[in-house]
């Protein structure tokens, strides 16, 4: 069982920078995708970035340029990093990681427990 546990969000003022980090219980090496979603209030889920496995990271196209997403294996955690903060960046964050535990197993998606973002205009 994997458990991802975010950390680092808040408040913050629009323009200002804030950064998140996932910790997972389990080496992220090998993990198919682990990034981070978010949902603002009223609106559906959504992807912020997001490493595939062997891959570059992918962005939305709303953050390219202000988030940079990063791992580190060594501490098996994804940080995202947000600059220029909007007041549309508002949203709950979630840690995600979809893992394939062996050859023929199913795929797994993990969700963490979410940490809120608050930007103030």
């Amino acid at each position: 069982q994997v458990q991802l546990v975010e950390s680092g969000g808040g408040l913050v003022q629009a323009g200002g920078s804030l950064s998140l980090s996932c910790a997972s219980s389990r080496n992220i090496f090998g993990f198919d995708r682990m990034g981070w979603y978010r949902q603002a209030p009223g609106k559906t889920r959504e992807l912020v970035a997001v490493f595939a496995s062997g891959g570059s990271p992918n962005y939305a196209d709303s953050v390219k340029g202000r988030f940079t997403i990063s791992r580190d294996y060594g501490k098996n955690t994804v940080d995202l990093r947000m600059t220029s903060l909007k007041f549309e960046d508002t949203a709950h964050y979630y840690c995600y990681a979809k893992i394939t535990p062996c050859v023929d197993c199913r795929s797994l998606e993990v969700w963490g427990q979410g940490t809120l973002v608050t930007v103030s205009s």
